[in-house]
C-alpha cells in the first residue's frame, strides 16, 4: 500500500451543513501534505459554494466513471448510502474507500466525523488495513434482445410497480427451482447487505466474510417460503408472472422495470470494493451499537 497522491471525495446528494467547514478544512489538510483533492464533476456548481469564501484553495474535478481509476483514495463523506452509491463506479481497480459517517446509522461506514482526520493521518502513514468486499452483478435480459448489467453492494429487490398486490416470482439455479414465490416480492442480498432491507424482512444476519448470497422473501403468501442462504458461486435466474410490470431496485438507488418475458441473472461480480478498516471497531461492536444485537442489560 502506497501513500495517496490524489484523493477524491464523494458527497451525500442532500444538503449537509457540515460540508461548509469540513471540505475547506480537508482541502487545507491535504494541501499541507501535498495531496491533490478531487470532486466528482457533476458536483461542480455545488462544490463552488463550499469554497466561495476561501482563498488559495484549489481542487480538481473527475468524471464519475473514472473516479476509481484516477484516485489513490476515495473518501465517502455522508453515510452508508453515500458509500454504496460510490460503489457502482468500482471496477477491478483496488482503490480503497475511506467511509466517514455524517448521518445516523452508519453501519458500513467505518469512521466518525469526530476522529476523521486522526484516522486519515494513520492511513496516509500506512498504519491502517483494508478489506476487499465483493460486488454482485445483475444482468437483465429483455425480451427484445437488449441487455443491461449493473453491480450492487447491498441488495437487489424485486417488487411491484403500482398497487401492493401479490405476484409470482420464479427463482432458479443450474440445479433446478429454488422458489416459486407468491407474495410482495423478494430481496437478494450480499453478506454486507444482510443487515439492511433483508434483515427488516426477516432475513439472517450474515458476517461479511461469509461467501454467500441471501434470498429473502417479502411477505410470502406461503408460510413454507423461508430465507435461504446460497453459495456465492451460484448464478440465480429470476423471472416473474404479474398482471403489471415488476420493479427491480439495486441498492435502493437504481430502478429498472421488467415484464413477464424478461429474465434477470444474478451472480458474484469480478468487481469489488476495498474498504479502509477502523482498527478500533469490530463487526460485532457495530451490531451491538447500531442494532443492540446480543446486548445485555447495562452492557455498553
Amino acid at each position: 500500500m502506497k501513500s495517496p497522491k490524489t484523493v477524491s471525495v464523494v458527497l451525500k446528494p442532500s444538503r449537509v451543513a457540515e460540508y461548509h467547514n469540513l471540505l475547506p478544512n480537508l482541502c487545507r489538510w491535504l494541501k499541507r501534505r501535498k495531496i491533490k483533492l478531487q470532486f466528482l464533476s457533476h458536483e461542480e456548481k455545488r462544490i463552488e459554494k463550499f469554497f466561495k469564501k476561501t482563498n488559495g484553495l484549489s481542487y480538481d474535478l473527475v468524471d464519475d466513471v473514472d473516479v476509481f481509476k484516477k484516485s489513490d483514495l476515495i473518501i465517502s463523506l455522508g453515510g452508508d448510502g453515500t458509500l454504496i452509491g460510490a460503489s457502482k463506479f468500482a471496477s477491478t481497480v483496488t482503490t480503497p474507500v475511506f467511509g466517514v459517517n455524517l448521518g445516523h446509522l452508519g453501519f458500513t461506514t467505518e469512521f466518525q466525523k469526530k476522529d476523521f482526520f486522526e484516522y486519515l493521518d494513520l492511513y496516509i502513514n500506512k498504519k491502517l488495513k483494508t478489506e476487499k468486499m465483493n460486488l454482485y452483478e445483475a444482468t437483465i435480459e429483455y425480451d427484445n434482445g437488449k441487455k443491461v448489467c449493473q453491480v450492487f453492494l447491498n441488495d437487489i429487490v424485486f417488487s411491484k410497480t403500482n398497487i401492493s398486490r401479490m405476484f409470482t416470482l420464479y427463482v432458479e439455479s443450474k440445479e433446478g427451482s429454488i422458489f416459486n414465490l407468491t407474495g410482495d416480492g423478494m430481496i437478494i442480498s450480499t453478506p454486507i447487505g444482510s443487515t439492511a432491507y433483508s434483515l427488516a424482512a426477516g432475513g439472517p444476519i450474515v458476517h461479511p466474510s461469509v461467501k454467500a448470497m441471501i434470498c429473502t422473501p417479502i411477505c410470502p403468501h406461503g408460510l413454507t417460503n423461508r430465507p435461504l442462504v446460497l453459495p456465492e458461486n451460484e448464478t440465480v435466474k429470476v423471472f416473474g408472472k404479474a398482471v403489471e410490470d415488476i420493479q427491480i431496485t439495486l441498492d435502493g438507488q437504481r430502478n429498472f422495470i421488467i415484464g413477464d418475458r424478461d429474465f434477470v441473472y444474478i451472480k458474484k461480480s469480478r468487481k469489488f470494493i476495498t474498504l479502509v478498516k477502523n482498527p478500533d471497531k469490530s463487526y460485532y461492536d457495530a451490531l451491538r451499537e447500531k442494532f443492540f444485537h446480543g446486548r445485555r442489560e447495562g452492557m455498553k
